[in-house]
């Protein structure tokens, strides 16, 4: 009888365990790759932004301002990950892509998709408001083999020039989240190209409105205090205080255990013209 106990009691902190396992997300825009920034080019910091990616070891990540060269490298790099995303310009290949990566043997792609960020979101390479450039969310949907668990991933890179598309682009997240991305936790991340307490990001936490907040900022909602600078913008100068612009944001039930804002540098250079974000999870199953 005492062996069946000692067995129950266990298997029962084992289950308790698995659900509570947590998980590593980044978020990171890793500059595109062009010969004009010199010794900051990418086949200059490609390594260096995969040994970023390892040490930290990050279960998913997603990127921004990733060209078709660029997701090959990483690819190679990050031989443990598999990948989801596609070029802005035509669906597939060409522009710029905002893929997210995950791990290979922890999690199982479910669903995946992308759309363009304007008044025509299912339609390839289509421009909105008053952006720049087309701009695009890739999402996907994850089974967490480790604990059951079912959540999305948005991953996104709103225009940088178009104050009404940054506006926009908001609401319409929240309306592709409700209409496509239901009854499962939800995390969002990118390269937002605006400040806290603008109206792009009082939208995505719902700021303002009767209804409960839609998305919650982990850098605020981090249990443990935020680590590292209070910025996500360097320019391959320096840091530029107070300019957090990138961001991963949760629906409710997800935990955020730790936040962080990586400064790696070497030699007063920096891996990219952004700062990564990584920040421990915990996702409830369903």
């Amino acid at each position: 009888m005492k062996r069946l106990l000692f067995a129950f009691v266990l298997l029962a902190t084992v289950g308790q365990h698995a659900f509570a396992e947590s998980l590593n997300v980044m978020t990171w825009n890793i500059r595109l790759n062009t010969p004009s920034d010199g010794i900051n080019a990418w086949p200059n910091r490609k390594d260096w932004v995969a040994e970023i990616v390892i040490k930290n070891k990050v279960d998913i990540a997603g990127f921004q301002e990733v060209l078709i060269e660029q997701l090959e490298d990483l690819k190679a790099r990050l031989s443990e990950m598999d990948v989801y995303g596609v070029g802005r310009d035509d669906g597939k290949n060409a522009g710029e892509f905002t893929p997210i990566f995950f791990r290979k043997e922890r999690f199982e792609l479910l669903e995946e998709s992308t759309f363009w960020l304007s008044t025509t979101p299912d339609k390839t390479a289509s421009k909105g408001w008053d952006a720049a450039l087309p701009r695009i969310a890739s999402w996907v949907k994850l089974k967490d083999r480790q604990t059951g668990a079912v959540f999305y991933v948005m991953n996104t890179h709103f225009d940088h020039r178009g104050k009404q598309a940054r506006a926009e682009s908001a609401k319409l997240l929240l309306k592709q989240m409700r209409e496509q991305v239901v009854d499962h936790p939800v995390i969002l991340m990118g390269d937002f190209n605006t400040m806290p307490d603008s109206p792009p990001y009082d939208t995505l936490i719902g700021k303002g409105t009767q209804a409960r907040p839609v998305y919650h900022d982990a850098y605020k909602h981090s249990v443990q205090k935020p680590a590292g600078p209070d910025s996500t913008w360097n320019g391959f100068k320096a840091i530029i205080p107070q300019r957090r612009i990138d961001f991963i944001f949760t629906t409710k039930t997800v935990k955020v255990e730790r936040f962080q804002t990586l400064d790696d540098q070497r030699d007063g250079r920096f891996p990219s013209d952004h700062l990564p974000i990584v920040t421990e999870l915990e996702i409830p199953q369903k």
